[in-house]
């Protein structure tokens, strides 16, 4: 199981939110790029980073953050937050992240979403099936849904895209462990999903625990920024 850490901007910066909640906001870092160093030399080989002003505004935001990271790091990088327009697909990939996050597009324009996935590849997306009480939440999780998350997850599978994350809004950033429940149930219900878990991470045996669930990948952000997860404990993760 694939670890990944999160790194969340607000005005450029290192991040974190309380379930979605902008006025539940902690910066940690100031340098997006410091922080992405430190965890490529504790091994990390993949990056989480969410434009959360993006996600708000509707519109792509921290391009340079997403250049610099790009240029200055040698990890692979899922982008996302804002992405409305096929010019910003375009863009992310030619800027050199290796996934588009895509999570609001895929659940309330379905159509542009198959016209991008036949367009690119579906191996070029990460989908985001964000979850509030078993419906998909979208814009930064400021609005929810009628889709029901197990329909949302099979429509897109069968259209090849199987790199998919899920975050029970629930659980995040209140280091209280993943919906471990929840993501044996999709894992058992979707054959062939490469399920990353996100949200509530909040100790080694959460991912140890998330490991033998299924998932193949864990997004861990407020549980290292707090010191829960150390870098070393990073290093020494095996599953």
């Amino acid at each position: 199981m694939k670890l990944i850490p999160a790194i969340d901007l607000i005005d450029g910066k290192c991040v974190r939110l309380t379930q979605g909640d902008y006025a539940q906001k902690k910066i940690y870092n100031d340098s997006p790029l410091d922080m992405a160093l430190q965890f490529q030399d504790a091994g990390i080989e993949r990056l989480h980073l969410v434009d959360l002003d993006g996600a708000k505004a509707g519109t792509v935001v921290n391009w340079q953050v997403l250049e610099t990271l790009c240029k200055g790091t040698n990890m692979e990088i899922d982008f996302g937050g804002g992405v409305k327009l096929e010019d910003d697909v375009q863009r992310i990939l030619d800027t050199g992240a290796r996934w588009v996050t895509v999570g609001s597009v895929a659940a309330k324009q379905p159509d542009m979403m198959y016209a991008w996935l036949e367009n690119y590849g579906a191996d070029k997306f990460f989908l985001g099936a964000d979850v509030r009480d078993g419906m998909i939440a979208v814009h930064g999780w400021q609005q929810t849904t009628s889709l029901d998350v197990f329909d949302f997850i099979r429509t897109y599978m069968q259209k090849g895209l199987n790199d998919i994350f899920c975050t029970d809004i629930s659980k995040d950033g209140k280091l209280e462990g993943p919906a471990t429940d929840l993501y044996r149930t999709i894992i058992e219900s979707s054959p062939g999903i490469q399920l990353v878990a996100s949200g509530g991470v909040s100790s080694l045996e959460d991912l140890y625990l998330l490991a033998e669930v299924g998932c193949s990948g864990a997004i861990i952000g407020k549980a290292i920024y707090e010191g829960l997860i150390s870098l070393e404990d990073i290093k020494s993760f095996h599953a």
